[in-house]
């Protein structure tokens, strides 16, 4: 398990049965990062995966 995985798993057990929007997430990633400027580009990257998830031509890409 990856120290990474702790922070998952607290967010599946403790709002795991909520229902949330794309928008509110957008809106919670934002907030995170005006909050910590640091962690810009992670976000950024995990927004744009999350984004493309479907799109075929990206497949394989590691950008």
């Amino acid at each position: 398990m990856y120290f990474t995985d702790r922070g998952i798993e607290e967010l599946a057990a403790r709002r795991g049965q909520e229902q949330v929007s794309l928008e509110w997430l957008a809106e919670q990633l934002r907030t995170f990062v005006d909050l910590n400027p640091d962690f810009e580009t992670p976000v950024e990257r995990l927004a744009t995966w999350l984004a493309r998830l479907d799109d075929e031509d990206d497949e394989g890409d590691d950008a």
